[in-house]
């Protein structure tokens, strides 16, 4: 029997090259990932008994198993919402190490999204997006036109900048702070390649007058993993152990990362539900986060995030960013790794392990004096901690 634990830590995050072509398969790219995460913990494959990931994933929890020869697994599990629920994953591996289901659990996500299966493209032979996974439901909006994620985040962000008075340049300015972080950071598909406004507002339309194609994320392959155990555990282990204070996930009749159900499309509804219920856990407020890592499938949902997480006011993250909070020397420096925009999109789990980086103090783009990480990717979102 498996004693309870109280405190649970991230011991050690890997990841494989991001590339728009990876040449292998996406179970390949998992266990390298996986395999580096180990590593980075000072662990092996022998000491996992947990595997946590999400949907709209192609690897199978037993293949993945099988490949690396790990032994018993006492603990699997599976986050609803694709991306939308990347950190969701950190919550249900704390649950199991905390009721003493396992000892060191492993969340992952590895995928060719560029080179074989592309979520902005639909498959009309099934009435879906690539991926499936919990985006059937969307098919309703097929008739009207609307194939594409970016359509569907258009629809909400339409009703939002209508309300706000906001404007694509003013989801501009997100994309070229997130570039100007891109282009110092070697992993980055954007290094050395940062952007100005004018540049954005040149970018094609994707769907008029909202997201420009400089507001949508990349299409990228890679594998991202990060391997969690107690923090009294992680204390004896090869890095300096970044606490969980809080994990929360949520949501409340969404799709993925669209709710087009809400009573309010002004609003990300889940990311309220999530920050009010992570808030309360952490027993903290926004005033002591020094750096969020806020997930950016499009530009939009960065602003829509600073608002439900309490940065700002409803409607005023256009101002916040105008104001230069998301900069290395603002109030929030914001996706300090380039986001999913100027980075890489492995469907939101880079920048868990960014925000790892960030308390570890060891990022490319290091925030001074971070105690306080938040990790969000709208309906799930977690509060890591340095070590005291």
């Amino acid at each position: 029997m498996l004693k309870q634990i109280e405190a649970v830590a991230i011991a050690g995050i890997g990841q494989t090259e991001f590339s728009k072509h990876s040449g292998r398969s996406e179970l390949s790219l998992a266990a390298e990932s996986v395999k580096n995460a180990l590593d980075d913990a000072g662990l092996t494959v022998a000491d996992v008994d947990g595997l946590v990931t999400y949907t709209i994933d192609s690897n199978e929890e037993v293949d993945l198993v099988r490949t690396m020869g790990m032994g018993d697994i006492s603990f699997f599990s599976r986050v609803p919402f694709g991306g939308a629920g990347a950190v969701g994953t950190i919550a249900h591996a704390c649950a199991a190490i905390r009721a003493g289901v396992a000892n060191v659990v492993v969340v992952w996500r590895a995928m060719n999204e560029r080179s074989e299966n592309r979520f902005g493209q639909i498959d009309t032979t099934r009435g879906r997006t690539v991926g499936g996974g919990g985006t059937s439901d969307m098919s309703w909006a097929f008739d009207m036109g609307a194939y594409t994620p970016m359509a569907w985040q258009a629809l909400n962000a339409k009703v939002y900048m209508d309300r706000f008075g906001v404007t694509n340049e003013d989801f501009g300015r997100v994309v070229v702070e997130q570039r100007r972080y891109a282009a110092t950071n070697p992993n980055a598909h954007f290094y050395q390649r940062p952007v100005t406004l004018e540049e954005h507002q040149d970018s094609p339309w994707i769907v008029e007058p909202v997201l420009r194609k400089f507001d949508c994320c990349q299409e990228s392959d890679g594998g991202v993993a990060v391997v969690l155990t107690s923090l009294e555990r992680a204390r004896d282990l090869r890095q300096p152990p970044v606490a969980v204070v809080a994990a929360q996930g949520g949501g409340n009749g969404s799709q993925i990362a669209t709710n087009h159900y809400a009573e309010d499309l002004s609003v990300m509804s889940e990311a309220f539900v999530t920050a009010r219920h992570l808030f309360a856990m952490a027993d903290i407020t926004p005033v002591d986060i020094q750096v969020a890592q806020l997930y950016d499938a499009y530009s939009c949902s960065v602003l829509y995030q600073l608002e439900a997480f309490g940065f700002c006011g409803v409607g005023e993250a256009a101002d916040f960013v105008r104001d230069g909070h998301l900069a290395i020397d603002g109030r929030l420096p914001t996706n300090t790794h380039g986001g999913l925009i100027g980075e890489a999109y492995i469907h939101g789990l880079n920048s868990l392990t960014e925000g790892v980086r960030q308390a570890r103090g060891k990022a490319v783009n290091q925030v001074f004096n971070v105690q306080n990480v938040l990790v969000a990717s709208g309906w799930s979102a977690a509060i890591l901690s340095r070590d005291q």
